[in-house]
């Protein structure tokens, strides 16, 4: 089982004529949807309002087959919304009302136990006070599970850039998985190179790193070597939700080949290149398929499997 942990929105994604479609988001919630329709088990830790965007939210996660964590708070008087604006090339950028409070004593005392892997990231590890109980929350599991971070910046949310810097490497230092963007890189440590940063952040603490380049694939460095993907081809109709899917297509190729869970450790660290190569490619895939349709919307494992049959038809 993978739990999840982190916020829950509605994306009001604009579109052409500058119209506001409601559609689920939030980047720990999609990563927790895009796992289940992966066949994965998948808990959320989240929360959620009592009103009509938390009833949407709520009727997403459960068709998707994501099981709520019983400690999520899910009475709030609204739910955080994010305003996306989808620009010709298909890229999003986001304006946020949001607000990740602090969870009840107490409450979080069995959340990942027995999980093979927690993830968590983007704005519930940065926005105060709940960032704080996520990093307590890390720290104490860590040594009974494999821990997955994507920092999935917002700078408008982060504040002043050094801070957030060292905030982000503390979070890397007790993750195992660390998935991130050029993007991001690009703000945190400007005029840097990825493979500089990737293998400082092993160095950190972390067992994996992955950078998803954009159009320019993904890049995977370990202790023992490292990877790099293309990207896979697609028609984009929009990005949002592109980097979620990344991370779970991540997580479940290394589910699937018994790659989670703390006692996986040294052998994560040890895999090979054609393994990375095989990881990142599926991985693309994933993230892939979710760009060629509007707002988070992320593939199953059968549509994933007709695109394979399609690519590799039998002779």
């Amino acid at each position: 089982m993978i739990t999840v942990v982190g916020e829950s929105l509605v994306d009001l994604i604009e579109d052409p004529s500058g119209e506001a479609v409601a559609h689920p988001g939030g980047s720990p919630a999609n990563v927790a949807v895009a796992l289940a329709r992966l066949g994965q088990p998948t808990t959320l830790l989240t929360q959620l309002g009592a009103d009509a965007y938390g009833r949407l939210l709520r009727a997403h996660l459960a068709g998707s087959g994501v099981r709520l964590d019983p400690a999520s708070v899910l009475d709030l008087p609204g739910t955080s919304v994010a305003r996306t604006r989808v620009a010709a090339d298909g890229q999003a950028r986001y304006d946020f009302d949001i607000a990740w409070r602090s969870f009840p004593d107490r409450t979080l005392a069995g959340v990942g136990s027995g999980s093979h892997c927690l993830h968590t990231g983007s704005l519930a590890t940065v926005l105060a006070p709940g960032a704080d109980d996520v990093l307590a929350l890390l720290r104490d599991r860590r040594a009974s599970t494999m821990i997955s971070y994507d920092p999935n910046c917002r700078p408008a949310l982060m504040g002043d850039r050094t801070t957030a810097g060292h905030l982000v490497e503390e979070l890397v230092s007790v993750s195992d998985v660390v998935k991130v963007s050029l993007e991001d890189l690009g703000w945190l440590h400007p005029g840097r190179g990825h493979e500089e940063l990737g293998r400082e952040w092993l160095a950190r603490g972390a067992v994996l790193v992955v950078v998803t380049l954009g159009d320019g694939g993904a890049w995977a460095v370990t202790r023992r070597g490292a990877a790099r993907v293309d990207a896979r081809p697609i028609r984009v109709v929009d990005t949002v939700g592109a980097g979620d899917a990344f991370t779970a297509g991540l997580l479940a190729a290394l589910g699937e080949r018994d790659l989670l869970g703390a006692a996986r450790r040294t052998a994560l660290g040890g895999v090979g290149r054609d393994t990375l190569t095989s990881v990142l490619a599926e991985a693309a895939h994933v993230a892939a398929r979710t760009c060629g349709r509007r707002g988070a919307d992320p593939p199953t494992r059968a549509e994933l499997a007709a695109d394979l049959a399609v690519s590799r038809p039998d002779t």
